[in-house]
């Protein structure tokens, strides 16, 4: 019985291609206790493979969070056997703003301690114990109240390319870093002001608000659904839009755009850009800000070493990396030295100043 992807993505690139099918990109998270996650993980494969869902699929003992892509026409299909799934029944799905047919070209249904890495003794709070959700239009009332704190709970490569006004984005490469400087920074204000979170989907906020509130956090928020939940709204109820740029995805997309405003810049010449790249040299694939001018220049890549190693015939490219590993610049999302124009905070907050954002 086949239990794992068996095509690489250019064969299901061309499959999904020959198909000639439209295909929808969703995601859904859902906190809940398994008692055997490899057995679940084990069932979702079967069943999900057989409906061409592409994507990745984290299950552990907490839950499940879920990033993926399928036939739209087996929707239905889908949405029946997730409410088959007593925990997952009329679960809020997330729909992608925007479609792309090779969001996904696997499918990766893996075991975890945890569907969000959060660096906690889960133990020591109650993760279903959250926050307040919010719709869109009770989010935009409290982010304009004097009392409300808003907080980015993302990573600092994501926010840098869209964010909401006025919100505090911690300089954090993973969400981990991110809870322990929040609490810090605001912990004169667990009584008197309120504190709204939001994230891409929500799946971080779940857990935030969560363990705010067990740190003694009286008024903690969430925006419901997230960023993509919030633009569904959006759209469909003509309500004000306090979202600026894009939103960072994690799939083949890398971002969709919310607004029109261009909020990041090119991290090699400076200049307005929001669209990351991952460095074309195989060896790097540094994740960074690339303008398109860079990108012909630079031919996909993040420094003159990289674009030279690329220019090399593949098979002295891959001499080259025998056993070096991974540069380490993989891992640091934008933050490479080399890069003159990297995001760099010097605070532990920056908060946006929407008066100097034109666009």
């Amino acid at each position: 019985m086949q239990l794992y992807n068996k095509l690489s993505a250019k064969e299901r690139a061309e499959l999904i291609e020959k198909a000639g099918k439209d295909r929808l990109t969703l995601s859904f998270y859902q906190y809940a206790k398994i008692e055997n996650p490899h057995t679940f993980r084990d069932q979702l494969f079967i069943a999900w493979d057989a409906l061409d869902v592409l994507g990745r699929i984290y299950v552990a003992h907490e839950g499940i969070n879920a990033q993926l892509s399928l036939p739209a026409d087996r929707f239905n299909a889908f949405k029946t056997h997730l409410d088959s799934i007593s925990f997952l029944k009329d679960i809020r799905l997330n729909i992608a703003v925007e479609q792309d047919n090779m969001s996904f070209l696997k499918l990766k249904v893996k075991v975890r301690d945890k569907i969000v890495a959060d660096g906690l003794n889960d133990n020591t709070f109650d993760v279903t114990n959250k926050g307040r959700h919010v719709d869109a239009v009770q989010f935009n009332e409290l982010i304009e109240d004097e009392n409300t704190i808003l907080v980015d709970m993302r990573n600092h490569y994501e926010s840098e390319i869209g964010h909401f006004k006025n919100a505090r984005r911690p300089d954090v490469d993973t969400f981990r870093e991110s809870l322990p400087i929040i609490e810090n920074d605001l912990k004169a204000h667990k009584d008197d002001k309120k504190l709204v979170m939001y994230c891409t989907g929500g799946i971080r906020c779940e857990k935030a608000s969560a363990y705010f509130k067990h740190k003694g956090f009286k008024n903690v928020f969430q925006l419901e659904g997230g960023i993509i939940e919030y633009t569904r709204q959006v759209n469909e109820s003509k309500i004000e839009n306090n979202f600026l740029g894009k939103n960072f995805v994690f799939d083949e997309r890398r971002s969709e755009r919310i607004t029109d405003d261009v909020i990041a810049c090119c991290h090699q010449c400076g200049e307005p850009a929001d669209t990351h790249e991952n460095c074309a040299n195989d060896a790097c694939h540094l994740l960074f800000i690339q303008c398109e001018k860079c990108k012909a220049e630079m031919d996909g890549c993040c420094s003159t070493t990289c674009k030279e190693i690329h220019s090399l015939p593949y098979e002295e490219q891959k001499a080259l990396r025998k056993g070096q590993g991974n540069s380490n610049d993989i891992f640091k999302k934008g933050r490479a030295d080399h890069l003159p124009y990297k995001k760099d905070l010097r605070n532990i907050f920056e908060t946006l100043n929407t008066d100097s954002i034109k666009g």
